[in-house]
């Protein structure tokens, strides 16, 4: 597993297996802070460390101490701790640097901890081929962060899309949540563009 395989990852990630848009993890955030730019980019930065690092220490973590202590039981505990230690640094940090930034992420930075896409790339990390191989804590890494610049990309895509929807006559009706789940289920739709069954079935 070398370069293509890292690569065919990445690509798997962030337009196939979207956590988003195929396996419809992260949800709260992706409608709660792409309003605008800025905090879909601050935001996506985020999960994307956070993604990138978890999956490399919890595996690390699994392989290490629960494997050989037969506790692999606790994963679930360790993995949450892991993750809310890693959102943690990164929240101190965005308030010392940012922290315009850190006002507009508001609750949806600590929600981080409990962002299902996180912890779904550390759980699915374990049943991927890549588990038994020596360098496993590098792949999940490279997993990790391909899954949080995924999610990134659907973010801004997403906050460009209800940033020129603030312009328009919506319908008061749709206004705001109702349009943004309507836009992502079309962004889903036509994210299967990239299924490889779709690419098949064009290629016939």
């Amino acid at each position: 597993m070398g370069t293509l395989y890292v690569f065919g990852l990445f690509v798997n990630l962030i337009f196939i297996n979207n956590f988003v848009l195929n396996k419809f993890l992260g949800i709260c955030p992706f409608i709660g802070v792409s309003k605008n730019i800025e905090s879909a980019v601050g935001m996506g930065f985020a999960v994307t460390f956070v993604m990138g690092l978890a999956s490399f220490v919890t595996i690390f973590l699994y392989k290490a101490v629960l494997v050989p202590f037969d506790a692999t039981y606790l994963r679930i505990v360790v993995f949450i701790l892991v993750i809310a230690s890693l959102v943690q640094l990164v929240e101190m940090v965005i308030q010392k640097f940012s922290p315009p930034l850190y006002k507009a992420l508001g609750i949806y930075l600590p929600l981080i901890t409990t962002n299902c896409a996180v912890m779904g790339i550390a759980l699915l990390n374990l049943d991927a081929a890549y588990f038994d191989v020596p360098y496993a804590e590098l792949f999940a890494l490279f997993a990790g962060v391909a899954g949080g610049i995924g999610f990134m990309i659907v973010l801004i895509l997403m906050s460009s899309i209800r940033e020129k929807l603030r312009l328009n006559n919506v319908p008061e009706a749709f206004r705001e949540v109702p349009i943004a789940f309507i836009t992502g289920g079309l962004m889903a739709m036509g994210f299967q563009v990239f299924s490889s069954s779709m690419i098949e079935a064009w290629m016939k």
